[in-house]
Formats: C-alpha cells, structure tokens, sequence
C-alpha cells in the first residue's frame, strides 16, 4: 500500500510509500471483484491489489485474468496533495506479499533486462495518473519501505503532478520524458512523465533503472523489490483499467 502517515499533502502527492498487506493473497478467477481496502488477489503470476491507502470511500476494482479496472471509486480530494489509492498489479513483493514464485528481491546487477508491457484504458473527467511505481532497496528486503521508488507515468489528467520538481529531460526507449525529482520524507522518488499519453508500450524496465542509477538514487548492488502498474485517482475514475500486463526480470 502507499500510506502518507502524517507528512504533508504537497510532500505527498503522488509519492509511494506503502502499508503491509495482511494475510495470504487467495487465488484469482476471472471477474473477482476487491473492495476491500487492501484487499489483494493473484492473477497468474501477479498480485492485484485494491490499495485504498489514503480515503474511507468506496473503491472496488474488478479483477480479470490479465490485469483489473476500478469500477467503483466514491473518494475524492484536492488534486495538490496526495492520492486516495493505488490498485496495481505487479510482479515481486510489497509489505510482505509477494507475487507466486517470484525471484525477487534481486540484485539490480543480476538482471540484464526487465522486460514488461501493459495495455490501458482510460476515462474522461477523472484526476488521476496512470503509472508504474517500481521499487529499489539497497538490502533484500520485503517488507517496509523501500529507499528509492522510481515512477513512469504513462498519462495524467486533471491537474496532478509528481512529487518534488522537474529537472530535465531524458530519452529512455525511444519515448521523450520530464524527470521530476523529489523525496517524500520517507524515500526518495523518481518520476518519468511521457509529454504525450501512452496507451499502450513495451519496453525495458532496466532503461529506466539505468538513469536513475545516473542519478545516484540506486546503485548495480542495490535490489529490484517489485515492478507495479496501475493508477493513482484523486477523483473519479470508474473505468479506468489494466487490460494487460507483463513482467519479467
């Protein structure tokens, strides 16, 4: 999960930092609907989880084989603070919930590449970002928090932004992204925002890694603790979905 704790709303926005998932995920069937609010379930071998951190509103996401689409999101808040959630799926371990029989934690030095694709679908009229959060430790661990939270958003509307500040540009992919830069008092975070939205990509998770490491955010010794796709809503957003993901490192 990503909870904010009591730092502030303009530190917080967009950050990820997150809570333990408790208990063992149970298997997923098609149409599995979560609205608990850090209720998870396994997708192939995913993990897909509601991750209400920031609201007590409603959310519920419906769970498919592939990947999820929010069908029900009640919360709302100011679009220059932080979000209400982050129902993702992904590859590794989060707070102790790791995806069936992942590799990591692995050694970022250990991993020559980090394929992933994913294919979205997106609403109108809805404040949200549509993004990867992908997480680096410089010990093995599963639990906690981890030191460097590296994020690509693939679209945003409604006026929302990534925590800290822009400090360039770079091109990774063939794709052109802003860098935003910032820490939310708990990790650091770098942000990679497409000028365009992106409804679809294949790429390598590790291009992303390299530059961050360029950075000095993350080094070959460090560990890749999970690979996350999904959305961070601030308002709206039923419709909103996954329809396919991939990873591998």
């Amino acid at each position: 999960m990503k909870p904010r704790h009591v730092l502030s709303a303009m530190t917080l926005a967009a950050a990820g930092v997150v809570t333990p998932v408790v208990g063992v995920a149970p298997a997923a069937h098609a149409d599995t609907v979560i609205c608990d609010q850090y209720g998870s379930t396994t997708a192939g071998k995913y993990v897909v989880m509601n991750n209400r951190w920031g609201s007590s509103a409603t959310q519920c996401i419906n769970v498919t084989s592939s990947g999820f689409q929010i069908q029900t999101q009640q919360g709302s808040t100011p679009t220059n603070g932080a979000p209400l959630s982050y129902p993702a799926i992904y590859l590794g371990c989060h707070y102790g919930n790791c995806s069936p029989g992942t590799d990591l934690p692995r050694q970022l030095g250990q991993i020559g590449s980090a394929r992933s694709a994913i294919s979205y679908n997106y609403v109108n009229g809805a404040a949200f970002d549509a993004s990867y959060d992908i997480w680096m430790d410089s010990t093995p661990k599963t639990t906690g928090v981890n030191q460097t939270e590296l994020m690509i958003w693939f679209n945003h509307q409604g006026g929302v932004q990534p925590i800290g500040s822009p400090v360039g540009t770079t091109n990774i992919g063939g794709q052109s992204w802003q860098v935003w830069q910032g820490n939310n008092g708990q990790n650091d975070v770098v942000s990679y925002v497409a000028p365009s939205p992106l409804s679809s990509w294949s790429f390598d998770v590790k291009d992303f890694v390299r530059d961050v490491e360029s950075r000095g955010k993350a080094t070959e010794s460090w560990y890749l603790t999970s690979i996350q796709a999904g959305f961070e809503p601030w308002n709206g957003g039923a419709g909103l979905a996954v329809n396919s993901f991939s990873a591998d490192a």
